[in-house]
């Protein structure tokens, strides 16, 4: 992270995006300036895997980068006019030398992070990931996305990747 930081690039600022969200590559690259309202950004259904829009809680890294890419302008977040591409995040983890880990798979080193390091239920962490969570049933019934306690996940996921 601290490498990453260092980067100028914008496909710096959207790599750093999306390990601080823990997000998929396609949602990142097509980020637009109007999905974001306050800290909330909400990828719409068309760019999730699960076709239900996704709400994502925005740590205060995130939301820095939100507002120095609001100096580009275009709807695009990063990128401007016209979208990154979607292999440039993985191109500047090959410029920088970083060959043991794939842009996917910083959601899965989120993942490990939450189960093994932290006391948050394993249901946050599936909801940030955008992952369906519990049975049908339990969905039925479960009608919030617990936006506030997976704040404090991804503060923490913050702090974490901050001291790393």
């Amino acid at each position: 992270m601290v490498r990453l930081r260092e980067r100028p690039a914008t496909a710096a600022r959207a790599l750093e995006f999306l390990i601080l969200n823990a997000n998929r590559t396609s949602e990142v690259i097509g980020a637009r300036h109007d999905e974001i309202e306050g800290t909330i950004w909400t990828v719409p259904a068309i760019r999730t895997k699960m076709g239900v829009p996704h709400d994502v809680v925005l740590c205060a890294r995130s939301s820095e980068i939100v507002a120095d890419m609001s100096t580009i302008g275009g709807p695009y977040l990063f990128g401007g006019e016209k979208p990154l591409s979607n292999m440039a995040m993985t191109m500047l983890l090959r410029r920088m030398g970083v060959d043991d880990c794939t842009v996917h798979g910083f959601r899965s080193g989120f993942k490990d992070w939450a189960l093994n390091e932290t006391e948050f239920p394993d249901e946050l962490s599936e909801e940030a990931l955008a992952h369906l969570v519990g049975s049908s049933v339990r969905r039925a019934y479960r009608r919030g996305v617990a936006l506030e306690r997976r704040r404090g996940l991804m503060e923490s996921w913050e702090r974490f990747l901050s001291a790393t």
